[in-house]
């Protein structure tokens, strides 16, 4: 289960970073649209839908990164005051009684909105440009099957907190300058207390 934990996770983080980079590509479309439109008096007719198919690709397939990190919003007013294995168990319930029917709904339905897609190559009508958007479709399947991978992933955590009692160290990753700041308060305020001193970055101010 470990094994496969480890797989699911740099598998969901691979894809979520890779398609991090199209918010450049967003920002440099958008960018580039104002300029032409507000300095040189001449619009694009592409802009529109490359900003739109951008954010929803990478919208999608942050999905399964976010859930390996526990990044989804979370109402844990309750959740936070109960023990790791309590929380387990309701996390497993839950999984298999609304998050694995719901992915397993959007493969299907996404297979069939893709494929009819690119039955008839279908184009952008959100513009007179005519883009393709039939491969961007194709997206709704792909983040479907990494949800669905890092899911399984996610069950396993569950089943190894029920039996240890405590949840499994998920991989470092990068934090909000929010939350390194709160951490560097923390410190300050412990001085003796050396918890943080291995994962705490200096914060530059300069």
């Amino acid at each position: 289960m470990e094994q496969y934990i480890r797989f699911a996770d740099k598998l969901s983080a691979w894809f979520g970073k890779a398609f991090a980079w199209c918010v450049m590509v967003m920002t440099l479309g958008v960018g580039y649209e104002v300029f032409v439109r507000y300095v040189l008096n001449s619009p694009t007719v592409w802009a529109f839908d490359l900003s739109y198919m951008m954010y929803g690709t990478m919208f999608m397939m942050a999905g399964a990164y976010t859930l390996s990190r526990d990044g989804h919003v979370r109402g844990d007013f309750i959740y936070r005051l109960w023990k790791p294995s309590t929380q387990a168990k309701v996390e497993l319930v839950l999984y298999f009684f609304f998050f694995f029917p719901g992915v397993l709904a959007l493969i299907f339905a996404g297979w069939r909105y893709a494929s009819r897609s690119w039955r008839y190559l279908e184009v952008s009508v959100m513009s007179p440009a005519n883009i393709p958007i039939y491969q961007f479709k194709s997206v709704i399947i792909a983040a479907g099957i990494l949800l669905l991978i890092q899911g399984i992933a996610q069950v396993f955590r569950c089943i190894l907190t029920i039996k240890t009692g405590a949840w499994p160290e998920r991989e470092s990753d990068v934090e909000e300058m929010e939350t390194l700041l709160q951490k560097e308060g923390m410190a300050a305020l412990n001085p003796g207390d050396h918890t943080t001193d291995t994962v705490l970055p200096k914060v530059d101010r300069s």
